[in-house]
């Protein structure tokens, strides 16, 4: 099996654990004689062989993303790097939106009196949104790069 592949298992089962988590909370409980629709002791069995089967997926992906290699390093190097990209792409973008006056259009318009009092940018708007799509096209490169390697490597044996 292909890491590519146990990514997209390891999302279907999320999936379903979550799908099977509601559905065991709404038949849990219910009126003294009237029966649920789901037997809820059934689907906890299901949820622990998928949660069973899902750690198993994890670990191995976890052990081929430190040994699958992705530039100068490892997938799990490029998943770290793009994560902190990320933090800093939405930090970058969050700054040029309150510098902008975009979060409080009515806070930092134009002023309707002479009174009023005016803001200004503290920070150069320009710049930082060519920060953000320089920053959101290393992302994207990033994950490319990572997508194409997922599709190279077998999936480590437990």
């Amino acid at each position: 099996m292909k890491l590519a592949e146990a990514l997209a298992e390891r999302g279907e089962l999320v999936r379903r654990t979550e799908h099977l988590k509601v559905r065991i909370l709404a038949n849990s409980r219910h009126q003294e004689g009237e029966s649920p629709a789901e037997d809820a002791a059934q689907l906890l069995s299901e949820l622990t062989l998928a949660l069973d089967r899902l750690e198993v997926l994890i670990r191995r992906i976890n052990r081929t993303n430190s040994i699958a290699v992705v530039g100068d390093g490892t997938v799990t190097d490029a998943l770290a790097h793009r994560d902190v990209l990320r933090i800093k792409h939405k930090v970058v973008s969050a700054a040029a939106d309150a510098a902008s006056g975009r979060e409080h259009e009515h806070r930092y318009g134009p002023r309707q009196l002479r009174s009023e009092l005016v803001y200004v940018a503290a920070l150069p708007v320009s710049e930082l949104r060519a920060t953000a799509d320089d920053l959101a096209a290393r992302i994207r490169r990033i994950d490319l790069e990572i997508q194409s390697v997922n599709w190279q490597y077998d999936l480590a044996e437990e």
